[in-house]
């Protein structure tokens, strides 16, 4: 009975190794998506701070032609 008991007990244990292993590599996935995406948002709107000033730069000067 006993000797079932641990064959049981140590099945679950390798399940439960498992279940971390694929926990952990799911948790890395997701982290890296995050990352990712913020790196992706935010980089675009640090090159509109810069961007948005030279092409105003550019259309008031394109007026001052003119005059």
């Amino acid at each position: 009975m006993e000797d079932d008991l641990r064959q049981r007990l140590d099945a679950l244990e390798k399940k439960l190794d498992a279940i971390y292993v694929s926990t952990e590599k799911t948790r890395k996935y997701f982290l890296t998506a995050m990352i990712a995406t913020l790196v992706a948002f935010i980089l675009p709107l640090l090159g509109l701070i810069f961007a948005i000033p030279a092409f105003l730069s550019v259309y008031s000067n394109i007026g001052n032609i003119g005059i």
